[in-house]
């Protein structure tokens, strides 16, 4: 069970992006601002979004951590950087990362 933490900043919904793709993934994620009790969740995910204008706005890096929620110790991290030549829409930046967190698991 994952809880992805919003960030303040926030007004796109990348939180979001991330529990639904969580979800499509078949984990258990639910989103929102303060994480519910510990020893309901296995992990807190926190995100990093950074964004770039060039014509249009687009995002540029994402930073995705899983913290143990009782320490806030990092137990997986991954990061995508895309510059305007090869950007990818923020759902497959999310995707992108997540797929890199989770590559080892599916054997």
């Amino acid at each position: 069970k994952f809880y992805v933490a919003k960030q303040p900043k926030d007004e796109r919904g990348v939180d979001v992006m991330i529990s639904d793709r969580l979800s499509h993934l078949g984990y258990v994620s639910a989103h929102g601002g303060s994480a519910p009790d510990s020893t309901s969740i296995d992990a807190i995910v926190t995100y990093e979004d950074k964004w770039w204008w060039d014509i249009t706005m687009y995002m540029i890096e994402l930073t995705i951590h899983f913290r143990e929620p009782d320490s806030n110790m990092v137990l997986a991290t991954a990061h995508s950087m895309r510059t305007s030549l090869v950007r990818k829409s923020p759902g497959g930046m999310v995707e992108e990362v997540l797929t890199e967190i989770f590559k080892d698991t599916k054997q």
